[in-house]
């Protein structure tokens, strides 16, 4: 009976000892603020950059091409999210890790899209050396 008696408060220590202390350990489900990135400007600052560029678009498109030209780009939120997830695992592939991605102006070749204005995006990362570990040689003598 001394026995059980034991055992029985072992275990109820053990279960006060795992209620008090794990949650301090383990909790993963602690909340991340947002945080506004770099770069963002204000809606009047858009603005300001979007009039800005008319002017040269409407040079261009009038004296130059004549006709009107795409001047934005539009990608769905999934089709970011795929294409983020596709280009680190590709770049992972490749050898390299993917710090960001570049967007680019392109335009169609004239006789399949007339000309018109594009954007693609490309990764952007760094390769990865191996530096090796010489930590076992730095222990000798």
């Amino acid at each position: 009976m001394k026995n059980f008696s034991l055992l029985v408060l072992g275990i109820i220590i053990g279960a006060l000892a795992t209620y008090f202390f794990c949650p301090m350990c383990g909790d993963d489900n602690t909340e991340v603020g947002i945080v506004a990135p770099k770069g963002l400007i204000t809606p009047e600052e858009a603005k300001t950059l979007d009039q800005a560029f008319n002017s040269r678009h409407a040079l261009i498109s009038d004296s130059i091409v004549k006709r009107p030209d795409n001047r934005s780009a539009w990608w769905s939120l999934e089709d970011m999210k795929n294409y983020l997830k596709y280009a680190e695992n590709e770049s992972k592939e490749l050898g390299y890790t993917m710090d960001g991605v570049r967007v680019y102006l392109g335009a169609y070749p004239t006789e399949a899209e007339v000309g018109y204005t594009t954007m693609f995006m490309v990764p952007t990362g760094v390769e990865n050396i191996s530096q090796g570990n010489s930590s076992l040689f730095n222990m000798l003598p």
